[in-house]
């Protein structure tokens, strides 16, 4: 008996939604919805909208996160006189400043792939202008390479360094 990954059970098209994009609103299609559109309507005007809705969302997201970050640190500035409880609270920040310089670098991602949706460029690898695929920009918003494209840069890197 084999077994499928649920990555891969979660990526197949239902057939049931492959015309929910022609009859649902915006604010109301899946991402299940988007993958099931055929494939002749790839990065059409629906699944343009719904990815810049995602990626704002996301970016939104984000803002928000670096707002309580700002008003965590602050909270947290008190001094406290046992040594042990000062490093705790020294490497929570040190944790929390890493996790918003890695949002700042995806806030910079969001902000290309908005420029790429805006200039029709977006859903199309930028090494071979082959198509990066629906489910692959489910996954993330902000590919800009085909997982080939991305495979070849990092075994690059692998070999040779940054």
């Amino acid at each position: 008996m084999t077994t499928t990954a649920p990555a891969a059970a979660a990526l197949r098209k239902d057939p049931a939604r492959v015309d929910n994009w022609k009859i649902l609103p915006l604010e109301q299609l899946t991402d299940a919805d988007i993958l099931a559109m055929p494939d002749e309507e790839y990065m059409n005007d629906v699944q343009l909208a719904y990815f810049r809705r995602k990626l704002l969302a996301l970016k939104r997201d984000i803002l928000n996160n670096a707002g309580e970050t700002t008003e965590h640190l602050r909270e947290d500035t008190v001094v406290v006189p046992d040594p042990a409880d000062r490093a705790t609270i020294e490497e929570e920040h040190a944790l929390e400043l890493r996790t918003r310089d890695r949002e700042r670098k995806l806030l910079k991602k969001i902000e290309r792939a908005l420029a790429r949706i805006d200039s029709g460029e977006y859903g199309y690898c930028e090494e071979t202008g082959e198509p990066i695929g629906v489910g692959r920009l489910l996954a993330r918003p902000t590919a800009s390479l085909s997982i080939e494209a991305q495979q070849r840069r990092e075994l690059k890197q692998k070999l040779f360094g940054d």
